[in-house]
């Protein structure tokens, strides 16, 4: 089944969320497969366990394991950022 990403380009990064109703992870595991069949583009996909869409934004700081998460996802972001936008 396509997914529309046949045709990525540049270099690609998806943080997803295990709980999601726009991107589930049955279709992040789609793009995911697309990235991999693309071995000239950098790209992966990460699905975050336990945390819902917006997790990286809205969660509970009390929460340690959402916290782990988000921070995690923020140092991703900042990594991919200075690999490409450096």
């Amino acid at each position: 089944m396509a997914c529309g990403w046949e045709t990525v380009e540049v270099p690609t990064a998806v943080l997803g969320a295990e709980f999601d109703q726009i991107s589930p992870p049955a279709l992040l595991k789609q793009f995911a497969k697309v990235l991999i069949a693309k071995s000239e583009v950098d790209g992966y996909v990460k699905i975050f366990p336990k945390v819902s869409h917006g997790w990286t934004v809205r969660y509970n700081v009390e929460d340690k394991s959402a916290a782990k998460c988000a921070e995690e996802a923020h140092q991703n972001m900042l990594e991919w950022f200075a690999k490409y936008v450096n």
